[in-house]
């Protein structure tokens, strides 16, 4: 059984991906104006896309942190995930594998360890879920320009939409995954009977 999470990342930002697509099929053209529209689409995209991919993680970290937290004493209970999601970086920061290594860490996993040990695909989709990272600080911030940015992009300034499309591929295999290596660890640490 899915998480909350995992279900929400199933449906409702499914949803509102989905919405990109159609977006795209209306805008698409072959003269300049037309190139230019979906190239804003596919940069909205790609944003649009992180920022769902960062809500899905963070709220699996928080469900995580509740129920391994939920049969600790009461009043040591809200210190305690307190301790566990009180700055953490998917607050502030991008759904990175640095960011995810470090927040799922803090709940005592070796989280990408456990993710590429349960499926040895996930070395590749890590590595892609890298290269979307410096995609979405470009366009977030536009700028292609900075020495860090050019060289991570290879000097590019568009993303194609077969790119995004294979990052939201990777993105949802990785959410399905991370929700079971998830649930396995709770439910190795709190009992049979943890978890979602």
């Amino acid at each position: 059984m899915p998480s909350p999470s995992l279900k929400h990342w199933n449906e409702q930002s499914a949803v509102a991906l989905d919405w990109m697509e159609t977006a795209h099929r209306a805008m698409r053209g072959t003269g300049r104006g037309g190139r230019q529209a979906t190239q804003q689409i596919n940069q909205s995209y790609l944003v649009l896309l992180s920022s769902h991919f960062q809500q899905f993680c963070r709220s699996l970290h928080s469900e995580a942190a509740d129920h391994l937290t939920r049969n600790v004493d009461p009043t040591l209970r809200s210190i305690l995930q307190l301790a566990l999601t009180v700055g953490r970086k998917l607050d502030q920061g991008n759904p990175s594998p640095g960011n995810l290594g470090a927040d799922f860490g803090r709940l005592g996993m070796r989280f990408w360890d456990d993710v590429t040990s349960f499926r040895k695909r996930n070395v590749t989709r890590k590595a892609k879920l890298a290269r979307m990272t410096p995609w979405r600080n470009a366009i977030a911030h536009q700028d292609f320009t900075s020495a860090t940015h050019a060289q991570e992009l290879g000097g590019r300034t568009e993303i194609k939409l077969h790119e995004v499309r294979a990052f939201r591929g990777t993105c949802s295999h990785l959410a399905r995954d991370f929700d079971a290596v998830v649930l396995a660890y709770i439910r190795a640490v709190a009992g049979p009977l943890a978890g979602w």
